[in-house]
């Protein structure tokens, strides 16, 4: 099978982790016959240095053009006083509208060698986690109308945060979905006491619950969602929430697993085309040192076969060897403990690899 991916690199550390990525992709093109194609496109600050944009019109051709997208990290310190038109961090928000990425799926997963890096009790970890966390990316507060104006001689200022049935609806047939091929459990996060966005949303996923008998579906406050998270995270299975919600949810769920490298996450279509990137950012104070960690980016680019390609067995091939580099003690300095084997970026993308 061939399929171009478009690679965004993009800034700090995005270059040295995508490269360990595409490593391990052409280890599993070459073991299970297919053509990986590449397209390389700047995004976020290099962009902004070479074009004075952070994506330019034809870089975003080049995504919508592709099978599937693969990103690094955007951003840095070096761009903090860009206007906040050019911001790095604008072009993932022109990417995802472009694209129609409404859909983020962001796993978060214990790996057992791993347990001791949670910051949690180990009575509480100790089976491990394995929760996926599916946030509406396109719409609500980022997305709605906003203004700062001066009313009675002080500043004032509205954030607007609109959602429609059809929104709600579409993120919760994939959490739904996603249920149905995991553990058939689905809490949906809302704020259904204070925000009629909530009501709405609440009231919608209810009808969506009829379609999908087999799922447990229950609903859940958002504030009590961040406490269960470090109560008791393993009640979860699929949390499905609107845009804020979901980006704050997700963050805190990530750092139960002690270490924000070995994150990845998918944004996803309605169709086959998505863009795959590990949740941490640039880490622009070790860029260049060959030392981050490339497994967030290698395990998001077996979602991107997953999800994308349909590629399951290629893509289970590359979570399983991961796993296996983490049993035989091989870590990046950011997971490393006591008795390991610490080895550099390019190090752990070459023992992945092999072990296709």
């Amino acid at each position: 099978m061939n399929k171009n991916i478009t690679v965004l690199p993009g800034d700090g550390i995005g270059p040295e982790i995508v490269a360990e990525a595409i490593k391990v992709l052409d280890k599993v093109a070459e073991k299970y016959g297919h053509k990986f194609e590449y397209t390389y496109v700047d995004i976020g600050g290099c962009s902004i240095d070479k074009f004075g944009v952070p994506i330019t019109d034809e870089g975003m051709e080049k995504c919508k053009n592709s099978d599937s997208v693969l990103l690094g990290a955007v951003g840095g310190p070096k761009w903090d006083n860009c206007p906040p038109a050019i911001r790095p961090e604008k072009a993932l928000l022109a990417v995802r509208k472009e694209l129609g990425l409404f859909a983020n799926l962001r796993p978060t997963k214990l790996f057992p060698q791993l347990a001791d890096a949670s910051p949690l009790k180990q009575e509480i970890v100790g089976n491990g986690i394995d929760l996926l966390i599916v946030r509406e990316l396109t719409g609500g507060v980022y997305f709605g109308q906003r203004k700062t104006e001066e009313v009675n001689g002080e500043l004032v200022a509205t954030d607007i945060m609109p959602y429609s049935e059809s929104e709600i609806e579409r993120i919760g047939r994939v959490a739904f979905e996603t249920a149905m091929k995991r553990g058939k459990r689905l809490a949906s996060v809302d704020k259904a006491n204070v925000l009629d966005t909530s009501r709405l949303w609440r009231k919608t996923m209810h009808k969506l619950s009829g379609e999908y008998p087999e799922v447990e579906y229950s609903d859940i406050l958002v504030d009590n969602t961040a406490m269960q998270l470090i109560k008791n995270p393993t009640q979860f299975d699929v949390l499905v929430t609107e845009n804020m919600f979901g980006d704050i949810l997700s963050d805190e769920a990530s750092m139960l697993t002690g270490s924000i490298g070995m994150m990845p996450s998918a944004s996803l279509s309605s169709g086959t085309l998505g863009m795959y990137e590990p949740i941490h950012g640039s880490a622009p104070d070790i860029a260049g040192m060959n030392i981050a960690n490339p497994l967030g980016t290698i395990l998001s680019a077996a979602m991107m076969l997953r999800y994308s390609f349909d590629m399951a067995a290629e893509a289970d091939a590359i979570e399983r060897a991961v796993n296996e580099v983490l049993d035989e003690s091989y870590r990046t300095g950011d997971i490393m403990q006591e008795g390991c084997k610490k080895v550099l970026c390019n190090e752990m993308g070459d023992l992945v690899a092999e072990r296709i």
